[in-house]
């Protein structure tokens, strides 16, 4: 039994004294064991301390070529993965990108304000044009769109990643301009690590950031994996030709591993060596499965019962939008005003 929605209009953040933290995620595929320990994880326990807005990024999804199914499809896994997770609709505001028109508003707004060489800086827009020639505008440009999710909010806190601190930065530096140009218009975020998120690296590979887009699928774990793939895939994971189960600077495999089974049991390194003294990598790789495994399979029920709920999911986007609307129109109309434009 699905339980009965708060009302869009019960959603107000306004009143709280809460700071407002801002958070978007691309509907790209599954989730994998690093998406979910370097943020979706830590977005569940940041509900219980920030006024929460979370939105599923359907319009960068399509900076490079998307098949309109895949596109489709993908948003509906990813917000019924989201609420799998524990993120509430009803303690946080969890809406699609693309059904609040805002966003591109302000986007093309922040974008008449934007430098061109501010944008041919972004490492992601290099890394991905060198990739491949024949990308679209919206690739160089969607930092402004970013930047516009975040500022249409009174955002105060981002939480990002170490390598995603040049977005924050980025809307920084865009809202700062817009201020000393047409006076204070936008609150200027701060980037947020959370305690309890992690880098997760390649299983295979620990000098590059685990990926799904690897073409090793032993390489990542994805949040939907069965029990019996998630064991084989930390089995064969990297470690080093020792036995000492310690994090020890230039140890990437293992150090990885270690990693992990941190963030999911909340131990420290040093208990972690404590735990398995004496005891070699087999055991640490077995119990490393385990832990995994039992962390991802409440998700995996409730994400196949939810992916059923069509009612349910169908709301949770109304409503969502309908929220997400009501918050960014005046911050929206305030920013038009500021440049001049009629608002009736």
């Amino acid at each position: 039994m699905i339980e009965k929605l708060t009302d869009s209009s019960e959603i107000s953040f306004a009143k709280s004294a809460r700071r407002i933290s801002f958070s978007a995620i691309q509907p790209s595929g599954a989730i994998t064991l690093g998406n979910y320990l370097g943020a979706v994880r830590s977005w569940t326990d940041l509900q219980r301390t920030h006024s929460c807005i979370f939105a599923i990024a359907d319009c960068h999804a399509v900076t490079v070529p998307k098949e309109p199914h895949y596109l489709r499809s993908s948003v509906r896994n990813l917000l019924a993965t989201l609420l799998a997770c524990g993120i509430s609709p009803d303690e946080s505001l969890l809406f699609l990108q693309s059904t609040v028109s805002h966003h591109t508003q302000l986007g093309w707004l922040l974008e008449c304000n934007t430098q061109y060489g501010e944008l041919r800086r972004m490492t992601q827009f290099k890394s991905k044009s060198q990739q491949n020639e024949n990308f679209g505008v919206g690739l160089f440009t969607y930092p402004c769109l970013m930047a516009a999710d975040i500022l249409l909010y009174n955002t105060d806190d981002v939480p990002v990643g170490t390598d995603q601190t040049q977005h924050v930065e980025f809307a920084r530096n865009v809202a700062q301009r817009f201020n000393s140009r047409f006076g204070e218009t936008f609150k200027l975020p701060e980037p947020m690590f959370p305690k309890n998120g992690a880098k997760i690296m390649s299983l295979t590979d620990p000098s590059r950031k685990m990926s799904k887009s690897s073409d090793n699928s032993s390489s990542y774990i994805l949040l939907c994996d069965h029990a019996d793939l998630i064991v084989q895939k930390i089995k064969g994971a990297v470690t080093d030709s020792g036995n000492q189960i310690k994090y020890i600077e230039g140890k990437g495999g293992l150090n990885n591993l270690i990693v992990i089974y941190s963030c999911l049991s909340g131990l420290s390194f040093e208990q972690i060596s404590f735990e398995f003294e004496g005891k070699g990598y087999g055991t640490f790789k077995s119990r490393l499965a385990e832990i995994i495994v039992s962390e991802f399979e409440p998700i995996q029920r409730e994400y196949s019962r939810l992916i059923e709920c069509a009612d349910y999911l169908e709301t949770c986007v109304r409503r969502g939008a309908e929220s997400a609307r009501k918050l960014a129109q005046p911050m929206l109309e305030r920013a038009m005003y500021a440049m001049g434009y009629w608002v009736p």
